[in-house]
Formats: C-alpha cells, sequence, structure tokens
C-alpha cells in the first residue's frame, strides 16, 4: 500500500486565491474567479471555495470561505454570536426563523446587500484559522483526514517549515478516498 502524504494533494499557494487583508470582498471574488479558470482540472476535480488572505508581510492570517460570503451580506450575524454553535443544538426551523425576525436579518433588497458587501474590506469577515487547521506538508494523509474530520474543517492550510506552502481540501481528499475505493474493487 503506497504512503499519501498531505503534499501529493494540497495545492501550492500560488495556485490558489490570495488577497491583501486591505482587499475588498469584490476583489476577493475576483481574484477566486481568476483562481478557478487557471486550475488544473486534471490534478484538481473540485474548483476552490475560500480565498486565502495575508497581511503587510505576505503571511497568511485568514480565509474566507463561502459561508463567510453569505454572512458578509447581513453584519447583524455578528451580533448573534456564534452561528455555528447555535446550529449545533439543533432549534427548530420556527425558532430559527424567529431570530431572523427579531434581528430583520436580510431584510434590504438582495442587490443592495450584495452590493454594499462588496465594498467591505475582506479583513472583517476573514476566519482565522485555529491551531487545529494546520498541517504539515510532509505529515500522512491519516493525519489530514484526522484533523478535518475533528475540526469540520473544510480545508486546512499546508505549512513547510515556519511558512504556509498550500492548502489541503477536503473534496480533494474526498477525491483521492473515492477513487482508491475503486481502485480496491477492480
Amino acid at each position: 500500500m503506497k504512503t499519501i502524504n498531505v503534499k501529493d494533494l494540497m495545492v501550492p499557494l500560488d495556485e490558489y486565491a490570495t488577497v491583501s487583508e486591505e482587499a475588498t470582498l469584490l476583489e476577493a471574488v475576483i481574484a477566486l474567479e481568476k483562481a478557478q479558470e487557471a486550475l488544473d482540472r486534471t490534478q484538481f476535480k473540485y474548483l476552490h471555495r475560500a480565498i486565502l488572505v495575508y497581511d503587510k508581510n505576505k503571511n497568511i492570517v485568514g480565509k474566507v470561505g463561502q459561508l463567510d460570503v453569505l454572512r458578509s451580506l447581513e453584519p447583524k450575524y455578528g451580533e448573534m454570536g456564534d452561528q455555528h454553535s447555535i446550529s449545533r443544538f439543533g432549534f427548530s426551523k420556527k425558532f430559527l426563523q424567529s431570530l431572523r425576525e427579531q434581528f430583520s436579518l436580510l431584510d434590504i433588497p438582495f442587490d443592495e446587500a450584495c452590493r454594499k458587501a462588496a465594498q467591505e474590506k475582506v479583513k472583517k469577515f476573514m476566519h482565522s484559522p485555529s491551531e487545529g487547521e494546520y498541517v504539515e506538508e510532509d505529515a500522512t494523509l491519516d493525519v489530514a483526514i484526522h484533523r478535518l474530520v475533528m475540526g469540520h474543517h473544510q480545508s486546512l492550510l499546508v505549512t513547510g517549515g515556519k511558512k504556509i506552502v498550500g492548502i489541503i481540501k477536503l473534496t480533494d481528499v474526498f477525491a483521492e478516498i473515492f477513487q482508491t475505493m475503486k481502485a480496491a474493487e477492480l
């Protein structure tokens, strides 16, 4: 059985969408679109779904994912506390609807919400990675799988020494598992 390392599946940093923390959300979305257009679809089956954010020293300090973009449409989501924790408690649709009404969430026209969000800085919406969202490039795939599962992450930042050198995405790990399962059956 062959050993698969994280670096075998990671997307190198220079092939991923990145923007400065001073960039607008519109600039970030455009960077994501360009990275998706340039993606080698023979190597990576699934499009990127996040934008990495760097500081003035070019160090990666955050990530803007699809849910972050959705949250950017309504600043009041920030007033509600940790929505991730709220969703795990299994509240009813009726309760969640009452929160939407109580906070008047998304009560402006959609195009206006998009226009306003597009002008905001990404640092306002970015997610700063926790300790469990990193994996070393020489780690084996099982280490990455463990961190993805335990943290419910969509991706992990890949480190080489003290620098971030890439990102490993859940979709690419899944594709590798799927291909290995199919090969095992043949």
